[in-house]
């Protein structure tokens, strides 16, 4: 599928990216490719394959949960750097 070069300057306004004419260019016939591989796929028959996450087989393989006794607010607090009015207490992201 052929993009044009319009369409490519629109995505990129959309996406509020700024793009100089060689990367216009250059997205247009990458992202022609990218349509092209994918009417490829289109193609291909599927009908009988299951659906599938992965092909690995891979399982989860975190541990098994083991429960504890909830912590308390004064274990808890007393556990962090600083705290105040039974809150923890970090530095500020925002400045006045």
């Amino acid at each position: 599928m052929k993009i044009t070069d319009k369409q490519v300057q629109h995505v990129a306004q959309l996406a509020r990216i700024a793009l100089s004419p060689e990367q216009i260019t250059q997205f247009t016939a990458e992202l022609s490719k990218i349509l092209d591989f994918v009417e490829e796929l289109n193609r291909v028959d599927t009908k009988g394959v299951a659906e599938t996450a992965h092909v690995t087989g891979l399982s989860n393989v975190t541990r098994s949960d083991r429960p504890s006794a909830p912590l308390d607010q004064k274990t808890f607090l007393d556990g962090a750097p600083a705290h105040q009015q039974g809150q923890v207490k970090v530095p500020g992201v925002f400045s006045a």
